[in-house]
């Protein structure tokens, strides 16, 4: 039984019909890639899984407890993070006050504005945040606002957000969009050091084959709302019909 289960999941749009049947077993610790064309279907479920979108059938479980039908916050509070496409950050706020509002968060459950007044006296807020910092190479930059820094930069402190939530799954819906190749082989390098030393299993939606192929354990492939193969990276590359759907339109 993986960490992740879905089961024949289905999803109309009127007559489009978006999800076929989709079942995907993630393994526990695992780095578990989603790809395919464009409109096969990879935002829709990813969608589903997180609250987002209701599938008309079937079932997604985490460490077998149901999450279809709550509430994405619900479904954070699982164990279950997500990154978007767009780095969702306090531009406002300096590096550290981003960090430490979701720890604040997860600790207490909520975040008062007024907990600034108190900032200083939060000396386990402040080691955590920064330990993670840390983690993701950025206590050089904790005093930077948020806004000046690069997409790179932006994609690495999302990831502390989400690390302080201390998450068990992270969904990343294509974590290296508009990056230059450098930010990109950075954060491929990042991914892999947070599921290596905190063990975190990862589903990523991504289109750049170098960083699927870098980075998954096994690979789920997409087309027209149904994965059509499932396997290693070596085995995904040779495959006939995953060639005649996707690769065969990418360098791989």
């Amino acid at each position: 039984m993986g960490i992740l289960e879905v089961q024949n999941v289905n999803k109309h749009f009127g007559g489009l019909h978006a999800l076929n049947n989709v079942n995907l077993d993630v393994k526990e610790g695992a780095i578990h890639a989603i790809i395919g064309p464009n409109g096969a279907g990879k935002s829709t479920f990813l969608n589903c899984l997180i609250g987002k979108l209701a599938p008309d059938t079937g079932s997604v479980m985490f460490q077998g407890e149901p999450v279809l039908g709550k509430k994405p916050y619900q479904i954070n509070q699982m164990g279950i993070s997500r990154v978007f496409q767009t780095p969702e950050i306090f531009s406002d706020l300096t590096v550290f006050e981003n960090v430490m509002i979701p720890c604040f968060a997860h600790r207490d459950g909520s975040f008062m504005l007024n907990a600034w007044k108190a900032i200083k006296g939060e000396t386990d807020i402040r080691e955590q945040a920064d330990r993670i910092l840390l983690d993701v190479n950025m206590q050089d930059k904790l005093h930077m606002n948020a806004a000046s820094l690069s997409r790179g930069d932006k994609r690495r402190l999302e990831l502390a957000m989400c690390l302080s939530q201390d998450p068990k799954l992270m969904l990343l819906d294509e974590p290296t969009a508009g990056m230059a190749r450098a930010d990109t082989n950075a954060t491929i390098d990042l991914l892999r050091d947070i599921s290596e030393k905190r063990g975190i299993t990862m589903v990523i939606i991504e289109h750049d084959m170098h960083v699927v192929f870098s980075l998954a354990d096994t690979i789920s492939v997409l087309a027209q709302g149904a994965i059509i193969a499932e396997g290693l990276p070596d085995e995904i590359k040779g495959h006939p019909k995953v060639r005649e759907a996707y690769l065969g339109e990418a360098e791989v």
